[in-house]
């Protein structure tokens, strides 16, 4: 496989980067999943991270590798909220300042979470691209050094340390679910397993009324014009990053598409058969397999829980519509 902007091995020197700061986290098949499911159902409980989300492993791999220069300048970053997080997080670790600039309405649990870990916390525009719009032009010259949430190669690199622990756990999945925001998890997971085992069906997992990334990738070329109307913030965007979208091009083998009614009712499943709270983004992969599950009959499937950061005023709703 011809080199992309990160490798293999740019994972596992990765790898002692974040360990030296992160436990593994667990791989766990769930019966009652399973059996709803048709498979064996194994969940990656990335929500089980100090910040509830698997993107501090690429915070702490990028954090940890700046240049003195940029530690003294401090870094900037833009989020709905798990990279914000990922990024404070880091720069509390290694003491280095740190702003993000998130959506005016954005979960405030992960807002809080941003703000307690001492990051100065910006509320400008009204989705994330407008977000990022206003960072890329209004404070990039600012001197901070600007952390994209996916066009970064050691931020893909760090992500990349969660697939390997899929693979130590479990060497032989035939399907591994992610989610897609930009897609540094997914990029990361097809970086690792067409290495470590190439017949491993790499499926990423967007939100209906957000597809940008599934349009784009299966036309081949990032495209602008979508629309980005879902509940679920962790994978509502509306522009494609080029770097995993080109590692997603390359290796990637199908994309699904969710409706937020049935984020919703995998969050409750996620409740009921394992005790534990996702937020949408993190039971889109659920979702999926339910939506496909004919499709998955008699395979071992893993599905990525990429995040459990949940606003909870939702959670009522969720409860009430989805148990009866």
């Amino acid at each position: 496989m011809p080199r992309g902007p990160v490798s293999y091995e740019d994972v596992v020197a990765a790898l002692p980067r974040v360990r030296s700061v992160l436990k593994p986290t667990a791989l766990f098949e769930w019966s009652g999943l399973s059996e709803l499911l048709g498979c064996r159902y194994f969940v990656k409980h990335e929500n089980h991270q100090p910040v509830g989300a698997f993107k501090i492993r690429g915070g702490i791999n990028l954090v940890s590798t700046l240049t003195d220069k940029e530690r003294a300048a401090g870094i900037l970053g833009c989020s709905t909220g798990n990279h914000g997080q990922s990024l404070a997080y880091a720069a509390n670790k290694f003491r280095v300042e740190c702003s993000i600039v998130v959506p005016v309405g954005t979960n405030p649990g992960k807002c809080a979470a941003i703000r307690r870990l001492g990051a100065k916390l910006i509320e400008h525009g009204l989705d994330f691209d407008e977000a990022r719009t206003y960072v890329e032009t209004e404070l990039g010259q600012s001197g901070l050094r600007y952390v994209h949430s996916a066009n970064e190669p050691k931020l893909i690199a760090g992500v990349g340390s969660m697939a390997v622990e899929i693979f130590d756990e479990l060497p032989d999945p035939d399907v591994i679910l992610v989610p897609i925001g930009l897609g540094s998890g997914t990029a990361s997971t097809c970086i690792v397993a067409k290495h470590l085992r190439p017949e491993t069906q790499i499926i990423g997992v967007q939100a209906e009324g957000a597809p940008a990334v599934a349009m784009s990738w299966k036309n081949g070329q990032i495209g602008t014009n979508f629309p980005c109307n879902t509940w679920a913030e962790g994978v509502a965007t509306r522009v494609p990053a080029e770097m995993t979208l080109g590692i997603m091009n390359e290796l990637l083998d199908d994309v699904i598409l969710v409706s937020d009614d049935e984020m919703r009712q995998a969050v409750y499943w996620l409740l009921k058969h394992t005790h534990n709270l996702a937020e949408g983004a993190g039971a889109a992969t659920l979702a999926a397999t339910w939506k496909e599950r004919l499709r998955f009959t008699g395979k071992k499937v893993v599905g990525v829980l990429s995040g459990g950061n949940l606003d909870l005023a939702t959670l009522p709703a969720i409860l009430e519509q989805h148990r009866k």
